[in-house]
């Protein structure tokens, strides 16, 4: 049997009658493209399918010095990331962003913050060109080397004192509205239960928000009423239970992830007791399963593909040595009401 020979860009070239240069700047979409002229952009296109002629990747990354790839890295354990519903929104949005600039995603996951060669691995193979962080912690300190090295980054997300690009929401500020909703409701027995361990920004943030908001309606924190989940429902689950143990028991909980707060509402149910009649229930994210659950939960409503559309976008002009217009970009929240919190029965206030 005759072996096929491979279509080189040379020959789309040929075909097309123009220079092997003008072939690279068309199928690469360089900027220099915009000075060719739209018939001869279209001859080469036409000529490149009528040839089926596809780029070899590693010869473009060669030349570009390119990986043509976008690295998503997750602060979670393999465990975590099965459970957590949130991270398939974000690497819906990432995969928008990336495939808008023909490029790829890179999933990869840093289970031990103290590894300090974790994302140098990454970059020294020549893997991404740049890397976008969803769940930043204070205890990462492989951190410091991107910043050192100026690598292309941006966190989904917010560290205190750092100069990395970032986009985020006010973590504080949803917190606050989360519980300041359940005092309207008459709760002032008001439970917590974070989406992380402290070390964590945005879990010290909603913790920070919950506790402000107990504040200024002079209601005192007890420190048993205050839980830590671990970005899956088991950890809610066993947060609650301890949660009901404390006597006397509170009336509404606020739980700083729906994940975590699916956790939460089957031990409720479990120990005999109604949502929201004897605790109300409050989560944050808003992910899509939330308006289905059963009761429908009531949540801080999270942009969480934009956050990942965002943050992609900001990355794509740092690989390309351009200066976004913003450093750490804020969106907005805000709280969707359901069944869980009790808003809506009969008799109830708000």
């Amino acid at each position: 049997m005759e072996e096929h020979k491979r279509i080189t860009s040379h020959d789309v070239a040929r075909r097309a009658g123009v220079s092997r240069t003008t072939v690279s700047l068309v199928l690469n979409n360089k900027s220099e493209v915009s000075q060719i002229s739209t018939k001869t952009v279209q001859r080469v296109m036409r000529a490149a399918q009528d040839l089926g002629y596809v780029p070899n990747a590693a010869a473009q990354a060669l030349v570009s010095k390119r990986a043509g790839v976008l690295g998503l890295i997750l602060s979670r354990n393999h465990h975590q990331i099965t459970s957590d519903m949130f991270l398939t929104q974000v690497v819906d949005g990432l995969m928008q962003v990336a495939h808008q600039n023909n490029m790829r995603v890179l999933l990869d996951v840093v289970e031990d913050p103290g590894d300090q060669q974790s994302y140098q691995r990454l970059i020294h193979a020549r893997q991404v060109d740049g890397i976008l962080i969803s769940g930043p912690r204070e205890d990462d300190h492989a951190l410091q080397t991107l910043m050192d090295i100026r690598f292309p980054t941006v966190l989904m997300g917010s560290l205190p004192g750092n100069n990395f690009y970032s986009v985020d929401v006010d973590n504080v500020l949803a917190a606050r509205v989360a519980t300041q909703h359940l005092i309207k409701l008459g709760h002032q027995r008001i439970a917590c239960i974070t989406n992380a361990r402290p070390s964590f920004t945005a879990a010290a943030d909603r913790l920070k928000g919950y506790r402000m908001a107990l504040l200024a309606n002079q209601l005192q924190a007890d420190d048993r009423l205050e839980r830590f989940g671990d970005f899956d429902p088991q950890s809610g689950y066993r947060a609650m239970q301890g949660l009901l143990t404390v006597q006397p028991r509170p009336t509404a909980v606020f739980v700083a992830s729906d994940v975590v707060a699916f956790g939460a509402i089957s031990a409720i149910l479990q120990a005999g007791l109604r949502i929201p009649q004897d605790i109300a229930v409050v989560g944050f994210d808003d992910l899509p399963l939330s308006a289905f659950y059963q009761p429908h939960l009531t949540s801080i409503h999270l942009p969480i593909v934009d956050l990942a559309l965002t943050g992609g976008e900001t990355l794509i002009q740092l690989i390309n040595g351009k200066k976004p217009d913003q450093k750490n970009i804020l969106l907005n929240t805000h709280l969707v009401i359901r069944e869980s919190c009790g808003a809506h029965l009969p008799g109830a206030p708000g």
